[in-house]
């Protein structure tokens, strides 16, 4: 790990979780997510109240969303709260994070200035934020969250960042505790499939360290330029050794599948070619056979199929796999309503 703070490990808290921010699920314990685990599955069975009667949620859109702005928006109104949602550069400022900036150009407002009042008039404030995928050394500093999580006085919820989408890593864990029950020793693949453009590693980045933290025998297939970030994989790598296990990385799709219990295809962009399309275009091209078939299930058996979406088809995977008995794309897409209602329950 480098010397600079790494985003990746933080503290881990001590099963309180009122005022905590949610950004990354690897910086709460095993018994924290859980606890949350449990509260989703309560509110899925139709009970948990309406702890957010009389509070208001901001939601920051910086990236468009289906899924993540549905299910908050619903999730805050069946908890008797009220979403606030807010799109900055359209309907609100665009806003500045640099420190120290001078602001003479078109961002009129500073984070620290839209945080501090927010906090003021909200409960909790939930960001969305893509990377560019112009410069790795920059995207990598996740500098909205970064900036939401520095000034706000008020719990910040991460709807999905450079680095990560701890909502859908906890609806991944609650569907796959659904269909397979305790994941320890389960192996799962997540791997890299094709598609017509670069995509952010957050989902990939959330999914390996929820799978590792929970005892998952992971394997990573990729084509030989997609690695994921070394730091994030050096964690993987430690948390599977703390059950004995040893993390497997291939670079062949086939071979990953054998006898899987779960196989989650995501696209992701190329460190090796971060920020140069043209140049990753023509290497990406090659791969067009990184698609999840029918045939390809067949090799992991009773493997459920997942995917966070929005998914294209017959490109990451068949009509045949997305339609089909195997998938859990729907259950997954629900579960981000019940974790949600758990997540924004315990933080407030």
């Amino acid at each position: 790990m480098s010397g600079r703070p790494s985003p990746l490990e933080e503290p881990v808290g001590e099963l309180s979780l009122k005022g905590r921010h949610f950004y990354n699920l690897a910086h709460f314990s095993k018994r924290e997510v859980e606890s949350l685990l449990e509260a989703a599955f309560e509110f899925k069975r139709g009970g948990g109240g309406l702890p957010l009667a009389g509070k208001s949620v901001a939601l920051l859109f910086f990236d468009p969303s289906l899924r993540t702005r549905a299910s908050m928006e619903v999730a805050i109104h069946q908890l008797g709260g009220q979403a606030v949602v807010l799109q900055p550069g359209q309907g609100i400022w665009d806003l500045e994070f640099e420190e120290g900036a001078v602001m003479d150009g078109s961002r009129p407002e500073h984070v620290k200035d839209a945080a501090a009042v927010l906090s003021r008039y909200v409960s909790a404030v939930c960001v969305r934020a893509f990377p560019k995928l112009q410069n790795w050394e920059e995207d990598k500093r996740d500098k909205v969250l970064k900036g939401f999580l520095q000034h706000s006085r008020v719990p910040v919820i991460n709807l999905e960042s450079c680095w990560f989408h701890p909502c859908q890593a906890l609806a991944d864990l609650m569907t796959l505790r659904e269909k397979v029950g305790s994941l320890e020793g389960k192996k799962v693949v997540l791997s890299w499939a094709c598609h017509p453009k670069p995509l952010p590693m957050a989902v990939p980045n959330s999914f390996a360290l929820m799978a590792s933290q929970f005892g998952c025998q992971l394997t990573i297939a990729r084509p030989p330029e997609y690695a994921l970030d070394p730091d994030l994989v050096e964690l993987v790598r430690r948390n599977m050794e703390q059950f004995g296990l040893k993390f497997r990385e291939t670079t062949s799709m086939e071979e990953a599948l054998e006898d899987a219990e779960a196989v989650y295809p995501k696209s992701w962009g190329s460190l090796a070619f971060y920020g140069r399309w043209e140049a990753e275009k023509a290497v990406r091209g090659r791969y067009r056979t990184w698609i999840v078939d029918q045939e390809q299930m067949n090799r992991a058996r009773a493997a459920c199929f997942m995917h966070c979406l929005p998914i294209r088809r017959n490109v990451e995977a068949t009509d045949g796999v997305i339609d089909g008995p195997q998938s859990l794309i729907l259950q997954q897409a629900e579960n981000r309503l019940h974790t949600e209602k758990a997540v924004l329950s315990a933080l407030l």
